[in-house]
């Protein structure tokens, strides 16, 4: 296991995306912030949380479970993915979203997050905000506010931890 960014870098890393969010999106503007579940879902909340100071329109947050939106469910696994649930309580109709997922890899995730944002409805905007872009991308999808853009072979995987729920802040490959 080789560390990538340990807790003061990825908090580094986290105050970049807000940045970059903050000089691309007018303060006064209502963003919907939506993580994708599981690790998206607590970025989404820290960089909710960060942005709040500085935008002056309302400050949505959701998040939203793709399982069922996955292209490989057909494929043969030892266990069944697990179904959570989706929480987006607003019409995002016309709505800027901020889709929020902590590793940008094949683009799969974010694709599947796309189809079932559009069945919530039509945002009039959507923007990606990734803490690690990996690179090794498969659809052409990129990420608009990223923390921290590496290559990894695609044998390795990128961990993100998050203190939530492991015992520290931190980015691992292995």
């Amino acid at each position: 296991m080789k560390t990538l960014l340990n807790t003061e870098q990825l908090n580094k890393a986290i105050r970049k995306i807000v940045e970059q969010i903050k000089s691309d999106i007018p303060s006064n503007t209502d963003i919907a912030v939506i993580g994708i579940r599981s690790r998206g879902e607590i970025l989404a909340q820290r960089l909710k949380n960060a942005l709040g100071s500085h935008f002056s329109g309302r400050l949505l947050s959701g998040t939203l479970d793709i399982t069922l939106y996955r292209d490989d469910l057909n494929e043969p696994k030892e266990t069944q993915p697990t179904v959570r649930s989706t929480e987006i309580d607003f019409d995002i109709t016309d709505k800027l979203i901020l889709l929020v997922d902590d590793v940008l890899h094949t683009g799969r995730s974010v694709r599947a997050a796309m189809d079932a944002l559009t069945d919530f409805g039509r945002p009039r905007l959507m923007r990606l905000a990734v803490l690690v872009d990996r690179g090794c991308h498969e659809y052409p999808i990129c990420a608009d506010y990223v923390g921290m853009k590496t290559e990894v072979d695609r044998s390795q995987s990128v961990f993100v931890h998050f203190a939530e729920t492991d015992t520290e802040d931190g980015v691992t490959i292995e």
